[in-house]
């Protein structure tokens, strides 16, 4: 069962209500940028080989995401 439209745009007034149109942009921002750190990541990483490199990458992307979020925070 699926959220109707004004369903919707009330759960999301509230959501402003509460956090303030500010935050969630910042929210957004951050959530933008860590994405983008992790795809860069994912392509820059798409050229090893094995099973020791696959786990390698998924550190890597995954120490990099995590990075990207704490500078976000931290400005």
């Amino acid at each position: 069962m699926m959220p109707s439209i004004p369903q919707l745009l009330i759960v999301l007034a509230i959501v402003v209500l509460i956090f303030g149109a500010k935050r969630l942009r910042n929210l957004g921002g951050d959530l933008g940028g860590a994405v983008k750190g992790f795809k860069e990541a994912v392509k820059e990483d798409g050229t090893a080989d094995g099973d020791d490199a696959e786990a390698g990458k998924l550190e890597n992307v995954a120490e990099r995401v995590a990075d990207e979020v704490k500078d976000k925070k931290e400005v």
